[in-house]
């Protein structure tokens, strides 16, 4: 309970309530080689980047100015670490419709490839 007190702050926050919780219930204390195996798997890269695809996957435009859904979607793209046609086909899903079907229309030599020519195609339409 000294370790889990101070921490707080969004996920860490739920998370320390949750196990000071459990600690109050059992009435027991806990192993630290446990302790600290249930944080690296709690707060590790795997889980952060899981929770970034999640987040990319579900993520749309809407009304948002299509240079903030850009830098945003850029973003949860690193930390998701996904590949370039995943992000790719991600952004054509997510952004708005008229956009794309804009940039579709145009001539087959003139058609985006990479991550970063759809990126800016989408910015000059949008």
């Amino acid at each position: 309970m000294a370790i889990l007190a101070p921490l707080r702050g969004d996920i860490v926050n739920i998370y320390t309530q949750r196990k000071l919780d459990e600690l109050d219930k059992e009435t027991r204390t806990q192993d630290w080689e446990d302790f600290v195996q249930e944080n690296k798997t709690t707060f590790s890269n795997k889980t952060k980047a899981a929770d970034a695809k999640w987040k990319i996957e579900t993520f749309k435009q809407g009304k948002k100015n299509t240079a903030d859904f850009i830098i945003k979607f850029d973003a949860l793209a690193m930390k998701a670490d996904t590949d370039e046609l995943y992000t790719i086909f991600l952004l054509k899903k997510n952004v708005q419709q008229n956009i794309i079907k804009t940039i579709l229309g145009y001539l087959p030599i003139a058609m985006p490839e990479s991550l970063k020519e759809w990126k800016v195609a989408i910015m000059l339409v949008g």
